[in-house]
């Protein structure tokens, strides 16, 4: 039988130097046995993917909300195409993949019902009590929330997952006081396939249903380009079959220039361990300038034709009215929540931070179900 260690010895002699050894985390806040099997970021990667707020994200909003389809993505569809390109991104630039897959896997975690207006929603509720925001919330789910284990509360993640998911901070200060400015590249290669994922599919499911207008999409360099490539290799194909390979040919692109530009920066910035990482003053992974410049082009046109859409907007509006009654009704009657979140006010959990707790924690099915049974008289409680 194969054993840790043996994984642990291939895994080092596989990976670069500024790659993260499984053996030499930092270990956890609660120190626990090593697994006979698995690695450290194996367990983090397994832990998450078990967790309750996992299984939840297969009903909370990507873009469009559960009931408006079954074909668009979810935000677990999301994370699961996200890992993908970082494994495929951390195998090329020799890092460590189960790291990388950890990181998105959690990333979105704390993400409300309804997407980002939801987040906008909480966060205005939120705003003179400690505020909110989906990362810090994802954080909160895996070291606090989650109880899973007798010994402590939260998953028990490693240092360098749970620093990979802070991913919007520049500086931060490491477990021993020293300051580090940047992420590991395993926690920067998460952030960037988080994006590449959602720009690509966001397409797929805007061209799905008809919010986004393919003849607008060709005025954006990225798409004409490769919408012609594809049509071109595909001639005579039926134009859907053509739009699916212009994404993939998409998602190709940004992928394959991110691991050479950020190649190329490993080498010019003279990188050589994971501290060398740590302590840059910019990011290392990410897109060469003339990709960046197009893709930042796409990434507008998805803000002012799809995000933006009078349908996402309208439901957008829908979602922040649900999330301010179900706020203000608990605010007022806190015994209207499950009794676990009533016992932590006994306990002395500010209210505000065990609402929001709560209602982060809400599918959007479970939000809007929740929202009848309080405000229509004619829905069974």
């Amino acid at each position: 039988m194969l054993a840790r260690d043996y994984f642990e010895k291939q895994e080092a002699e596989r990976l670069a130097p500024y790659g993260l050894r499984s053996a030499e985390s930092r270990g956890r806040r609660y120190p626990e046995e090593e697994h006979p099997l698995r690695m450290a970021y194996q367990r983090d990667r397994d832990r998450v993917i078990h967790c309750s707020a996992f299984r939840r994200l297969e009903y909370k909003t990507q873009v469009f909300v559960n009931h408006e389809g079954d074909h668009y993505r979810t935000r677990l569809t999301h994370t699961m195409e996200g890992s993908q390109i970082a494994r495929t991104m951390a195998r090329a630039l020799r890092l460590n993949e189960d790291l990388a897959e950890a990181i998105v896997l959690a990333h979105d975690l704390g993400h409300t019902p309804f997407g980002h207006s939801g987040e906008r929603a909480l966060g205005a509720l939120m705003k003179d009590h400690g505020g909110f925001e989906h990362n810090e919330q994802s954080l909160r789910i895996v070291e606090v929330l989650e109880e899973r284990y007798p010994g402590f509360k939260g998953l028990n993640l490693t240092f360098e997952t749970l620093e990979g998911i802070q991913k919007h901070r520049s500086s931060y200060d490491g477990p021993g006081g020293e300051t580090f400015h940047q992420p590991a590249l395993e926690g920067q290669l998460a952030d960037l396939s988080d994006e590449i994922a959602y720009n690509n599919h966001d397409i797929d499911d805007g061209i799905a249903s008809g919010m986004l207008d393919q003849a607008a999409l060709g005025d954006v360099v990225l798409w004409r380009e490769n919408h012609a490539e594809a049509t071109r290799r595909l001639a005579g194909a039926e134009e859907r079959l053509i739009i699916l390979a212009t994404i993939r040919s998409l998602i190709d692109l940004l992928v394959s220039d991110a691991i050479r530009t950020t190649e190329s920066r490993l080498t010019e910035l003279g990188i050589g361990s994971a501290d060398d990482v740590r302590r840059c003053a910019e990011r290392i992974v990410g897109f060469s300038g003339e990709v960046e410049e197009k893709k930042a082009e796409l990434k507008a046109f998805l803000y002012d034709n799809l995000y933006r859409h009078t349908r996402v907007i309208r439901m957008g509006t829908k979602a922040e009215r649900i999330l301010e009654d179900l706020f203000n009704t608990y605010l007022s009657q806190p015994e209207q929540m499950p009794s676990r979140f009533v016992s932590r006010l006994s306990e002395g959990d500010e209210i505000h931070r065990v609402i929001a707790d709560y209602i982060a924690g809400m599918t959007d099915r479970y939000a809007m179900d929740e929202h009848k049974k309080l405000f229509d008289p004619h829905e069974r409680v």
